[in-house]
């Protein structure tokens, strides 16, 4: 982990709540002066530490209902096959996060879609259709009661 200032979590946490500030907004809700957050920004940016800057879209509202986690066994091992099944989620928008799990599953996707109907053909047409899949169990959200993109950057010193 890199090694940060109190500033830098500060402008780090100031700009996770709200990405579209600009240098001199960041910098009068911390009280430094302009030039130097600018720099230090500059500096998280190169070392990797702010990706990208994006804006959140508000999935009800654009009609995405419904959101499903999918548990995934691959019928076959092998780093090869792995990477394979990797390359081909990737690609498919329906999947917004994929992680590889231990324990009893492979991977777990956590999948937004319109509604129920449309699941299923996800998961007809193109899920089960990926190489080596073996067994999906999806798990459909019921209420959202807690999604953040927010870092807990104070717990962690």
């Amino acid at each position: 982990m890199a090694e940060l200032s109190n500033t830098d979590l500060q402008i780090l946490d100031t700009l996770q709540q709200d990405g579209s500030l600009t240098t001199q907004e960041v910098a009068d809700r911390i009280n430094i002066s302009q030039s130097p957050c600018w720099r230090r920004i500059n500096r998280l940016e190169e070392q990797g530490l702010i990706k990208r800057r994006v804006a959140i879209l508000d999935r009800e509202k654009l009609g995405m209902d419904v959101v499903v986690f999918a548990t995934i066994n691959l019928s076959t091992q092998g780093r090869d096959k792995l990477e394979e099944f990797e390359r081909e989620v990737e690609i498919l928008p329906e999947v917004v996060e994929c992680y590889t799990m231990a324990g009893t599953w492979d991977y777990m996707l956590k999948i937004i879609v319109r509604d129920i109907r449309h699941y299923e053909l996800f998961v007809r047409e193109k899920l089960t259709r990926l190489a080596h899949i073996g067994e999906v169990h999806s798990h459909i959200a019921v209420t959202e009661i807690k999604n953040s993109t927010v870092l807990p950057l104070h717990t962690q010193k």
